[in-house]
């Protein structure tokens, strides 16, 4: 599932490619992902030109003078930019074509992703977002104060998107590692000091992904076509049965919330 440093470095790449270009044309090639695709935007981006492109959390934010299209990647989601002749492939959903030849295209195969408009761009879904990791409001103290007589575990914690964004399955098993804490900690019990070098390894872990262009485990890929390469250097996450680089010992998977933790039980704590 496409996470932050997917999401971030989908954002990066196609920044060059698509701000100040006028949108030609829109198609939905079909009604909806996970829920309807407007069909006013057939009419309403046409010789409208992308201002910026930001991102909130795992939403892409496509800004126009007359509003913002919301795009989410949701399961299996990837955007390309092409050449308006590149024949259209199985699961493309939805295409921006551009004045200057261009098409931008979802491409979609589980449909869990979204593309929706905001005229004032905001959207109920962003408004319960919690901090960005990579941004000065996630600082030292903030996971301690929120996470005061919380009896959930640390990881379901982290990963609660009303709390801090962009700290996925991956990411979360990963940053965990890094602090040397145990996935089955009670958020509540663990100290400030501990809290604090975790919001370092959340920050280090996901600049890291960024800067390899995210992770590829089935279906994402970049803008370019490329797979993410931060799976060479994941710790413990897809690493069941495998020696900890730390301690020589055993990598073992357990199931939290329905999900998989990877952790390492002679480092983590």
């Amino acid at each position: 599932m496409p996470e932050l440093p997917e999401v971030e470095t989908t954002k990066r790449g196609l920044m060059p490619l698509i701000i100040n270009q006028q949108v030609s044309r829109v198609i939905l090639h079909r009604e909806n992902l996970r829920w309807d695709m407007p069909k006013h935007l057939i009419t309403t981006l046409v010789n409208q030109k992308i201002n910026t492109i930001e991102r909130r959390g795992k939403y892409l934010l496509i800004r126009f003078k007359v509003g913002t299209l919301i795009i989410h990647l949701g399961m299996s989601g990837s955007i390309k930019v092409v050449d308006i002749e590149t024949q259209l492939l199985k699961h493309e959903h939805f295409e921006l074509q551009f004045n200057n030849g261009t098409s931008m295209r979802l491409n979609d195969p589980r449909r869990f992703g979204a593309v929706l408009f905001s005229k004032d761009g905001s959207h109920k879904l962003l408004d319960s977002l919690g901090v960005e990791p990579l941004e000065k409001s996630f600082n030292d103290g903030y996971l301690y104060q929120k996470s005061r007589h919380k009896q959930q575990n640390i990881k379901a914690f982290i990963m609660d998107s009303k709390i801090v964004v962009g700290a996925g399955n991956i990411y979360a098993c990963e940053s965990l590692f890094m602090a040397g804490i145990n996935p089955q900690r009670k958020a509540g019990s663990i100290s400030k000091a501990r809290y604090d070098t975790l919001t370092k390894c959340i920050k280090d872990i996901l600049t890291q992904a960024i800067n390899a262009g995210g992770t590829t485990l089935q279906d994402f890929s970049q803008v370019d076509g490329n797979p993410g390469y931060f799976t060479q250097t994941l710790s413990v996450y897809g690493c069941e049965n495998k020696t900890c680089h730390l301690c020589k010992g055993k990598i073992v998977r357990i199931i939290q919330n329905q999900r998989s933790t990877f952790y390492c039980k002679k480092c983590q704590t």
